[in-house]
């Protein structure tokens, strides 16, 4: 009995002529190789294999995602918001408060003028409720813990609800803001004249009082808060 012809031989005869039919039939379709896999992957395999692509994928996840800030208490453990002792000097932060000055001048419009321009709670009261602190040389007048009245310093961190100060004793003191009136001063630029007359008069200064209670709030947060009036009761 005659071996059977293969299907696909049969149907190329039934499109082409004898001659080109074996032809095809040989280079397309009986000498091309078959790729097989050798053996069906075990459950393992699978696990292993979707275990690779995740981690992966997390590695891709986490080389484009920004650094993740790190929290309060992490922050407060690494020690970021610590003064150096051999950096709390007093007299390094002289110069930061001579910054604050002039800052201060610009705010109140009483820099470039050089006259004693008002300044009152009305006109300049938005502006000192937004003004940065850092710098400030600023002076306990009144509060319910007698022992932190007359503590005086240059402000190095302005925080929610504490002044932290450097004091004249190179001392890091931390006032908090409730229930207490700070005391600071603006000097008022004055013409100079060139004449260097040794009873000349000092400056003058603007004395401000600030009522931390109403203050408790980030320098950040303050730069965006609209002013609004408030009565004082706890005084």
């Amino acid at each position: 009995m005659a071996s059977q012809s293969h299907i696909a031989h049969e149907l190329l005869r039934r499109a082409h002529s004898p001659d080109t039919a074996s032809q095809l039939f040989t280079e397309r379709i009986k000498q091309k190789p078959l790729f097989l896999r050798p053996t069906s992957p075990t459950p393992a395999d699978n696990r292993s294999r979707r275990r690779l692509h995740r981690l992966r994928k997390k590695e891709y996840f986490y080389r484009k995602q920004k650094p993740k800030p790190l929290s309060a208490r992490e922050k407060r453990i690494s020690g970021i918001y610590d003064i150096p002792k051999e950096e709390c000097k007093y007299e390094i932060f002289k110069g930061l408060h001579k910054l604050w000055v002039e800052y201060m001048q610009e705010v109140l419009d009483i820099k470039d003028r050089r006259v004693n321009t008002p300044v009152t709670a009305l006109s300049h009261g938005s502006k000192l409720a937004s003004a940065d602190f850092h710098g400030a040389e600023i002076e306990v007048v009144r509060s319910r813990c007698a022992s932190r009245v007359g503590m005086k310093g240059i402000v190095v961190r302005d925080t929610k609800f504490t002044f932290v100060v450097v004091t004249e004793k190179d001392e890091a003191k931390t006032i908090p803001k409730e229930h207490t009136v700070f005391r600071f001063t603006v000097p008022i630029p004055t013409k100079d004249d060139g004449e260097n007359t040794e009873d000349k008069a000092p400056p003058k200064e603007l004395v401000f009082e600030l009522h931390g209670s109403q203050f408790e709030n980030r320098p950040v947060d303050r730069a965006n808060k609209k002013f609004k009036w408030k009565n004082i009761d706890y005084l």
